[in-house]
């Protein structure tokens, strides 16, 4: 088995949970360790199993460059042979300069990691979201930038304790920031979801967005939306687009209300347990991904369905 290296900036525990999975609980494993951008729940990355956790010290708005070269170092010095990152725009750049610095090899956009004795293979969807590649690293290092979410939270034991080392983050980064806008964004997480309604180009209006929302509300649903949604007709922000350039969820309900259906949207969910579509059109291709369909005008479905989800 091999010695894990966890770092998320934005402390998702399922990495953790699946590195020690991966590191054999301890049963054989060399354990796993986190690399922590905050002070702040240190005891939460120990009960998960982290031992030691490496507090990074400074600015933790660096360059990517500079994180990667603090993890180079702490992989270097702490002898581990594989080293997980979230799969977000900004760990894929830290992936890829850490397996450079590293002459490691690198997979991201990863879904599903395993052993196979002494081989790591890992799952990661290709051709636009149609297949499903299967890779395996060779180097006696791996890095793996892993799709948020895409592991369950394991059981925590707050009993569990262990060692911080303060780490320093590298000086100044080759790059020089200009100027700090902020990005237009809500605060959602249809990651985290356990029920989502998704609306794609059959619905025909924005203020038709209030049946939409009236439907999600009865349901305690979030509300996602195809990417021309929110892209070209602005209906949504970013933070709803679901599928390949979006959020990869894994609600335990996804209702599509005029969404066709295609791969690179059913990337997004294709991980939800239930999917009920609603479209006019027999020959969408959501209803070869969905377990329940509803040929129909979403228009006529979706005001009865709120009325009878009223009565329930």
């Amino acid at each position: 088995m091999a010695k894990i290296l966890v770092f998320s900036e934005k402390k998702e525990m399922g990495l953790l949970s699946k590195g020690w999975e991966l590191s054999a609980g301890g049963g054989g494993g060399q354990g796993v360790a986190a690399v922590a951008s905050s002070a702040e729940g240190m005891a939460e990355y120990f009960s998960y199993g982290a031992n030691p956790v490496y507090q990074a010290d400074g600015d933790h708005t660096a360059a990517e460059e500079t994180w990667a070269d603090l993890l180079r170092g702490i992989v270097e010095r702490g002898g581990f042979q594989l080293v997980l990152l979230t799969s977000t725009k900004r760990g894929k750049e830290i992936a890829a300069r850490l397996a450079y610095a590293l002459g490691a090899g690198c997979v991201t956009d990863v879904t599903s990691l395993r052993w196979e004795g002494e081989r790591l293979l890992a799952d990661r969807y290709t051709l636009g979201g149609n297949c499903v590649a299967t890779e395996e690293i060779l180097t006696p290092v791996k890095v793996c930038a892993v799709m948020p979410y895409a592991f369950p939270v394991g059981q925590p034991d707050p009993a569990r304790r262990g060692d911080t080392v303060v780490v320093t983050l590298p000086g100044e980064s080759q790059k020089r920031v200009i100027e700090r806008r902020a990005k237009a964004h809500e605060t959602v997480r249809l990651e985290e979801a356990e029920r989502i309604v998704g609306v794609g180009k059959g619905l025909l209006h924005k203020e038709d967005l209030e049946m939409v929302m009236e439907l999600a509300g009865v349901l305690g649903a979030e509300v996602g939306c195809s990417k021309p949604l929110a892209l070209e007709l602005h209906w949504f922000s970013e933070d709803r687009i679901i599928g390949l350039t979006g959020s990869k969820a894994s609600p335990k309900l996804y209702l599509a209300l005029g969404v066709s259906g295609q791969i690179q949207h059913m990337v997004g969910v294709g991980r939800a347990k239930t999917i009920v579509a609603i479209n006019k059109s027999a020959d969408a291709p959501i209803f070869k991904g969905s377990d329940y369909g509803i040929v129909g005008d979403l228009y006529q479905v979706v005001p009865k369905l709120v009325e009878e989800l009223k009565k329930a």
